[in-house]
């Protein structure tokens, strides 16, 4: 091969480099990442990869919008820029409380989502202890959610805390899925979920409140003011702020019961 020709060789594998970057920077754009971007991310999650959490380093902004491009419809389907940024709002808001490493009453309680990664005391259904952003727990949880992935999540559930993008996945799989009498989180704050008779007698009405009621009913909901709920809604509360979205109403689960009741 002629210098000419490894030189042209070279130049044109370097413009398809850069092609394909511009691409996947371009599909970000257009997607989640056109209001998550690397800059909003590291400001939401300012200490996710700080010494004393256990998580630093495996949260990464390129798991995030390769997780979420798997969901078309995810963050970018709420018909208004104010119910799409609401919608992101929202699930950092519960995700973060899901991780969190703040201490509750400090000035930066707020600022210390995704510090964990899997369940400090592994305790709870092992080995389907609680792993990834929504901490995923339960033996039926890893088998819906790796058939809808395509993975075998019961055989490996240490994929949920050993793959960045999976993890991911796993957490925007929940928030997009109804299961049971349960409505997905997704249709919940983006408006679309009408409360059945059962739900109104059972004081379930749409709002953030009872998006906690999905995700943790049974321990944090009908139980009157809680530590675990002004903490979710603390998150939520600051991310609708820096993205510029109103909270709606009905924050809390204090007064709902939750759905298995």
């Amino acid at each position: 091969m002629t210098t000419t020709t490894t030189r042209f060789v070279q130049i044109a594998a370097c413009a398809a480099a850069a092609l394909l970057a511009v691409a996947a920077s371009g599909a970000a754009a257009q997607g989640v990442g056109s209001v998550i971007t690397q800059a909003v991310f590291n400001s939401m999650l300012p200490n996710r990869d700080n010494s004393q959490c256990p998580a630093r380093g495996f949260y990464t902004y390129d798991a995030f919008i390769a997780a979420a491009n798997s969901f078309p419809a995810f963050g970018t389907s709420g018909g208004s820029a104010e119910l799409i940024r609401r919608e992101l709002a929202a699930f950092f808001g519960q995700t973060s409380h899901e991780t969190t490493g703040g201490t509750r009453g400090s000035s930066d309680q707020f600022q210390w989502g995704y510090c964990f990664k899997e369940e400090i005391n592994k305790a709870t259904s092992p080995p389907y202890y609680g792993r990834g952003p929504i901490q995923l727990t339960g033996q039926s949880n890893y088998q819906a959610a790796g058939n809808a992935l395509g993975l075998d999540l019961v055989g490996n559930p240490d994929l949920v805390s050993t793959d960045a993008v999976v993890s991911f996945k796993t957490a925007i799989w929940f928030w997009m899925t109804a299961q049971g009498n349960k409505p997905s989180c997704h249709d919940v704050i983006l408006g679309r979920w009408t409360p059945s008779a059962a739900d109104t007698a059972a004081g379930r009405v749409p709002g953030y409140g009872v998006i906690t009621n999905i995700i943790n009913g049974g321990i944090e909901c009908g139980v009157g003011q809680n530590d675990a709920n002004v903490d979710r809604i603390g998150y939520y509360k600051r991310y609708c702020d820096m993205l510029g979205a109103g909270y709606g109403s009905n924050l809390d689960c204090y007064n709902q019961r939750n759905f298995a009741s």
